[in-house]
């Protein structure tokens, strides 16, 4: 497998752990009375990604054109099942499982979009400048995705979603001209939401007034970028030293999760942030070295899709707590609490070193 790319997967790992327990124990012993509520299950599901992560690197990847249909109808099932659990901040993102936690059909239909838009470019790349083979299908799966996300309401994984794939589109061949085109498809389907889903008004409503002034509502939509900021700003170039955050006392609202870049800025400072985004940098260049080394066009897609998954997802979620785009509720990967994202994208980065074992 490509050592490389494994020693700055692990490394990502390794420290996005150690953060999470800095960050979040302080809040996990008031909400739940044990400190290491957020470590402990992390570090379990850390440990069994990494076993299936090695399992999967050895797996032949052309296994994936089987199954790709197959997770893809498992996720609209999924997707579709969560709409009618139990609300959590204003949002139906998780299907309970009693006795073994919560599973997020989000993370699932991400790795579904990456299978089924490599399968399908793979089988047709050389008629993908037509219509009816470079967007249709795409198009279709996107809209059914995005529907159901947009009932959750999940603004922030319809994004990821939409941006991994334009992105495999791209480069598998659909032309220029078809993404103009659905640029303007785009304006339509939000203006469709807004008629059809009057709910997401609102809601979209106060994440952007609080993105263009938080200060305006600092007990309320605004006090979680207000804090984030401060945050950021106390770090200053160093940091206050690791462990040593004020804002994870429950200032800001979701330190283990969606914030947790906010107060790895304020206990490491500039460099620590710094170091951060030059790991995920690194994994994204090892990453496309893979994918142009790749056997086929399948191969080179599934790291594509799955790479290129990991750095939006981190873009846009240190974009939402610098306040530089509105906040939708993205995690950061790899660093933010949650087991089922943890092991999906070990599970993916397993299917990434799949393809480096054949690799050219």
């Amino acid at each position: 497998m490509d050592l490389p790319f494994l020693v700055i997967l692990l490394l990502l790992v390794c420290f996005g752990l150690m953060m999470l327990f800095s960050a979040g124990y302080a809040v996990a012993l008031y909400r739940r009375g044990d400190a290491y509520t957020y470590i402990r299950p992390q570090l379990l599901f850390a440990v069994l990604g990494v076993i299936a992560m090695y399992g999967a690197s050895f797996i032949d990847y052309h296994v994936w054109h089987r199954l790709a249909w197959p997770m893809m109808g498992i996720s609209l099932v999924l997707l579709t099942l969560v709409l009618f659990m139990p609300e959590y901040n204003g949002c139906k993102r998780w299907i309970v499982l009693p006795g073994l936690g919560t599973l997020q059909p989000s993370e699932i239909a991400k790795f579904s979009v990456v299978l089924v838009f490599s399968h399908i470019i793979s089988l047709n790349h050389d008629r993908m400048k037509t219509f009816s083979t470079g967007v249709l299908p795409f198009g279709i799966i996107l809209g059914v995705v995005t529907v159901l996300m947009l009932l959750e309401p999940h603004l922030s994984g319809t994004l990821l979603i939409l941006g991994i794939g334009a992105v495999l589109m791209f480069v598998g061949g659909t032309g220029l001209k078809w993404f103009g085109l659905a640029g303007g498809a785009a304006a339509g389907a939000i203006a469709a939401a807004v008629i059809l889903l009057p709910e997401l008004v609102p809601y979209a409503t106060d994440r952007l007034e609080s993105w263009q002034n938080p200060f305006a509502d600092p007990l309320g939509e605004g006090h979680q970028t207000i804090q984030s900021l401060y945050a950021i700003a106390s770090g200053g170039l160093a940091g206050l030293g690791l462990g040593n955050s004020r804002q994870k006392y429950l200032y800001v609202p979701e330190p283990q999760n969606d914030f947790i870049f906010s107060i790895l800025c304020e206990e490491l400072g500039f460099v620590g942030a710094a170091v951060v985004i030059l790991l995920f940098l690194l994994l994204l260049l090892r990453g496309l070295s893979i994918a142009v080394r790749a056997r086929d066009r399948f191969g080179a897609l599934l790291v594509v899709g799955f790479v290129v998954q990991v750095i939006l997802q981190a873009v846009l979620n240190i974009a939402v707590v610098t306040n530089t785009i509105p906040n939708t509720g993205i995690s950061l990967p790899f660093f933010s609490s949650g087991g089922t994202s943890l092991m999906m994208l070990l599970g993916e980065m397993g299917i990434v070193l799949s393809v480096s074992r054949q690799a050219d």
